[in-house]
């Protein structure tokens, strides 16, 4: 009996959760307010002692701190606290990468535009070169600027020599790029990154736990006066990023990012392959802009097409087209704990073996 209690009180959230109302658009369900949970997953086919032994494989192997699996439009497995705002690190970078579609799609923001006729400089100064690259450069970590970044958690200390390399030419996971690619935005839009956020997300996505009040950027300005653009999220509101994504940016009847934005961000720029052999492979991925991209040897079965925004300490968000499912995974900076990227990784297969075949 005790095991039986066990094997029901780890079994994903179904019948006592709240209910909620659902909206369908073009055959897709959206949420409304909150997430519908899915009443029966084996209906589904999934496994639901597969389910089980994932979620126990999460408490004994990981510090996650909120998970939650969105398979088609509704929850199919959740744990922890989804609901806690905290820190999202890297995956900050994916969600700009969102921001801009619009503004790229009307012409407002011009991808090949330099730093040069932006009038942009930074501490010390940049060398002529380095003001050759544009903001598709900076968007694919591509610049060839080796400025220091005002935050640390980059590839940077692997990066040649400043001046020696061809703006795009050359893939390096650089700060640098992304915090001034944050003040473009704002400097384009005339709005901050976390004004755009709630209009152009927060509130069509009828986001739960957004709170505007809550965002602030850091670094060392001493270094370079491009600070980094720190967000907070919730868990349940990072799936609802991945679920946009997942529709081709899509919410009900409204485009919130444009399908060929998300169709580009999302498809390989750097492969994994030329990463390994420039000696600068961050993680097991390709990338494109902003977006880790699952490249080969790892786009097969159940991963092609898929794609992921990372954070350091173990912040995943991530979209598998082929079996229209969306993971967030969170855990909490403040606790000083992480999640690896290569547990995630087990994580996710353990998640796709219990989907039956």
């Amino acid at each position: 009996m005790r095991k039986l209690l066990l094997y029901f009180q780890f079994l994903p959230c179904i019948s006592f959760c709240q209910q909620t109302t659902i909206t369908k658009s073009s055959d897709y369900i959206y949420p409304d307010s909150t997430w519908q949970f899915m009443s029966d997953a084996t209906k589904e086919g999934w496994s639901n002692d597969s389910l089980y032994k994932l979620k126990k494989f999460i408490i004994d192997s990981t510090n996650a701190t909120g998970v939650v699996v969105i398979q088609s439009g509704r929850i199919l497995f959740d744990y922890g606290d989804t609901k806690e705002t905290s820190y999202l690190a890297s995956c900050r970078k994916s969600i700009l990468s969102m921001l801009y579609g619009p503004f790229v799609k009307t012409g407002k923001i011009n991808l090949s535009t330099t730093i040069e006729q932006l009038h942009l400089d930074d501490i010390g100064g940049l060398l002529p070169i380095e003001k050759k690259a544009t903001i598709k450069d900076l968007l694919t970590a591509r610049s060839g600027v080796y400025h220091p970044a005002s935050n640390s958690g980059d590839a940077s200390a692997m990066a040649p020599k400043r001046g020696s390399i061809q703006p795009g030419s050359y893939w390096l996971y650089n700060n640098w790029d992304f915090n001034i690619a944050g003040y473009i935005l704002e400097q384009q839009t005339g709005k901050t990154i976390y004004e755009l956020i709630d209009s152009i997300l927060a509130k069509p996505l009828q986001m739960q736990d957004w709170n505007i009040k809550e965002q602030r950027k850091t670094g060392d300005t001493s270094k370079s006066k491009y600070p980094a653009y720190h967000i907070w999220f919730s868990t349940r509101d990072m799936a609802r990023i991945g679920y946009l994504m997942s529709r081709n940016g899509k919410w009900r009847d409204q485009q919130i990012i444009p399908a060929s934005w998300v169709k580009t961000t999302t498809s390989v720029v750097t492969t994994y392959k030329e990463a390994v052999e420039e000696k600068t492979a961050y993680f097991h991925f390709g990338y494109g802009y902003l977006w880790w991209v699952w490249d080969t040897p790892y786009n097969k079965s159940a991963y092609e097409g898929a794609y992921s925004a990372t954070g350091a300490f173990g912040q995943f968000i991530t979209v598998f087209p082929k079996l229209d499912l969306v993971v967030a995974f969170k855990t909490k900076y403040a606790y000083e704990r992480q999640t690896p990227t290569d547990v995630y990784l087990s994580v996710l297969e353990k998640l796709i073996a219990a989907k039956k075949k």
